[in-house]
């Protein structure tokens, strides 16, 4: 018998908006989806670790970015719900969509320093684009969250 996708609990993630120094934002291709969808990098929470440390974390493991400083915490929790087609596949079936933390940080390096090709790489590509074109290219069921977003960077940066 099918589990009922319904009851399934949201996972709890952190996103992090990455603004290079002339505020273009980091977003990075997924390996396990080769059309033209990109993302701003993002994960899991493990079992006793805070938000921002899961974010630092997260962005590291997935792009090597470490040399950063956070300008702002958004205050809010996102929530995305997958799709029919993705439950009960996306995250072993665990998880019906994903809570999240969102964070803007600033990336001091250099973009020789970042490196998708990683441990478990996520990622087979990654560019700069401006904060307006982030919510051309994401996945429609993130869509809502991409606009929420763009609309908190939007007040930051200018």
């Amino acid at each position: 018998m099918k589990k009922n996708n319904s009851n399934l609990p949201l996972r709890s993630g952190v996103g992090i908006v990455v603004l290079n120094k002339n505020n273009k934002i980091f977003v990075a291709k997924r390996i396990d989806n080769q059309k033209n969808f990109w993302q701003m990098p993002q994960g899991g929470v493990d079992k006793n670790e805070d938000y921002l440390a899961a974010a630092y974390r997260e962005l590291e493991e997935e792009t090597s970015i470490n040399n950063v400083e956070l300008i702002s915490e958004i205050d809010d929790l996102t929530v995305y719900e997958l799709p029919k087609n993705l439950l009960g596949i996306i995250w072993k079936g665990k998880y019906r969509g994903q809570e999240q933390k969102w964070f803007i940080m600033r990336y001091l390096g250099e973009d020789r320093e970042i490196n998708i090709k990683t441990k478990n790489p996520e990622f087979c590509a990654w560019k700069w684009i401006d904060l307006e074109n982030i919510t051309d290219f994401v996945v429609d069921f993130k869509l809502h969250v991409y606009e929420k977003i763009k609309g908190k960077v939007k007040k930051i940066i200018n």
